[in-house]
């Protein structure tokens, strides 16, 4: 990037684009196991978070910086997991605060608000509605927004959002193809009767 005498970006000149990956590690985790799976997910059920990260970076053919969120409230971070996630390509939060307080969820926030502030693409992990002010003040600006969870359980919060040219909506499974074996979905895709094939059923 071109730089003026002290170092600064040039006037008029545009950092290169970002994809933002913020994911909701203990929402996607939930559902999947009392949704999805009906039990706690084995280490072989849950995602390939590289996969993931991969995912985000072909959609929009940008570099992503991919943030994990963690509640740490024990105050003891699962270090193993953590360093699984660094050699993932993402960078892990664990965070802590009062017991009454949904630290992810205020971090993810605050995250969404500050990139609103700057340049980037965003992609959330979540399904949770905590987050629809903040993605809907994304919209309409310079950006791509999308939602990467399961379809069938996203909070009905981001219906609206949801349409043509505004928030754009990845399938976990199916879009970003993390998993290593099929999951215990039930069929969520909507098929318009023209290419409805009876024999698929059957």
């Amino acid at each position: 990037m071109p730089e003026s005498q002290n170092g600064a970006p040039s006037a008029g000149v545009h950092p290169e684009p970002v994809t933002y990956l913020l994911l909701d590690g203990e929402n996607l985790d939930t559902v999947l196991g009392k949704e999805v799976l009906h039990h706690k997910p084995q280490p072989g059920e849950r995602p390939r978070w590289e996969k993931v990260v991969e995912f985000a970076r072909q959609v929009w053919q940008c570099p992503v910086k991919a943030l994990f969120f963690i509640d740490a409230g024990s105050g003891e971070a699962p270090w193993q997991f953590i360093y699984a996630l660094v050699r993932s390509g993402l960078r892990p939060i664990p965070l802590t605060g009062p017991t009454d307080a949904k630290v992810v969820d205020m971090a993810i926030q605050r995250t969404l608000e500050a990139i609103a502030t700057r340049g980037g693409h965003v992609m959330l992990g979540s399904h949770d509605s905590h987050f629809r002010p903040q993605i809907e003040a994304l919209l309409g600006a310079d950006r791509r927004v999308g939602l990467l969870a399961f379809r069938e359980h996203v909070s009905a919060a981001y219906s609206e959002l949801l349409a043509p040219g505004r928030l754009e909506f990845f399938d976990l499974e199916h879009d970003a193809k993390c998993f290593t074996q099929p999951l215990p979905r039930v069929q969520v895709s909507i098929v318009p009767i023209d290419e409805f094939d009876p024999l698929q059923f059957l």
